[in-house]
């Protein structure tokens, strides 16, 4: 009997999917082989990349073994797979969605960068980089990546700094709160005024271009406002992609029926000579 249309379906789909988890599994795997070398934003994605790939290549093969050799029992796999998966992006968008509802940033007046608070947002992300285990890591990934870096090569007047658009990340990381009011040498190099500061950050502030302001409220805070925006980006990337998840186990349903179906009716036919 000529292969269903739904059955073609799914194992081009998986086998497509089978194709993208190659080069996830060996990007992982790569990054585990040379991490005596990779800094700590590599060593982080390491094992989410394995394990990803990994899913990716055992589901892709039960799909498309099961569509297209007719294995009931690794389709049906295959879709109690799915529908975890659909139930977890499901759950995942509206959690983003909840956790990424609250906060922003303040418009500084007389500047071009806004200013960034860690109270202002959920406390679920407060708790993520107020861990020590968690910051310690995030922080040697910002020092690693050199986010400072534009701002350190930047030789400007405190006019021409202060209307800089700056990220999240440089306004709370690279430069004191503005309520410091300390006096401007650089973009990364400031003079206390010895005062005593009510801000906790303003005596956290190093000079240093290894300290700066890492350790410093901002720019955990800067740190949760990025995260907040790729977390919405990633909501609305995660809804368009439930939409075709939902599509893909419809269709793998109907193969599913298919071979139920067809191993029915072979069955039936080899009860009579």
């Amino acid at each position: 009997m000529a292969f269903r249309v739904s059955n073609n379906l799914v194992g081009i789909l998986n086998f497509l999917t089978f194709l993208l988890s190659i080069p996830i599994l060996a990007g992982g795997i790569w990054l585990k082989t040379h991490a005596t070398k990779a800094t700590e934003c590599e060593k982080f994605l390491q094992d989410p990349l394995i394990a990803i790939g990994v899913f990716l290549l055992l589901v892709s093969l039960a799909g498309l073994i099961g569509a297209c050799c007719r294995v009931t029992w690794l389709l049906w796999v295959y879709l109690f797979v799915m529908f975890v998966l659909i139930l977890v992006l499901f759950c995942f968008t509206i959690f983003a969605f909840v956790v990424t509802n609250k906060g922003a940033g303040e418009a500084v007046s007389g500047r071009g960068y806004k200013e960034y608070r860690l109270g202002d947002y959920s406390n679920w992300l407060q708790n993520r980089v107020n861990s020590t285990k968690n910051w310690n890591k995030l922080r040697s990934c910002l020092v690693d990546s050199k986010v400072c870096k534009s701002l350190e090569e930047k030789t400007e007047s405190y006019q021409q700094f202060y209307t800089d658009y700056l990220s999240p990340i440089q306004s709370g990381c690279c430069k004191p709160p503005t309520e410091c009011n300390f006096t401007y040498v650089s973009p990364t190099q400031w003079t206390k005024n010895g005062a005593e500061y009510s801000n906790p950050d303003c005596n956290t502030w190093d000079n240093n271009n290894s300290t700066l302001c890492y350790n410093c409220q901002s720019c955990k805070a800067g740190v949760v406002a990025n995260l907040k925006s790729d977390w919405k980006k990633v909501a609305v990337l995660n809804i368009i992609f439930l939409v075709f998840i939902v599509i893909v186990y419809s269709v793998g349903c109907c193969a599913f029926r298919n071979n139920r179906r067809d191993n029915s009716y072979g069955g039936w036919k080899g009860g009579y000579p």
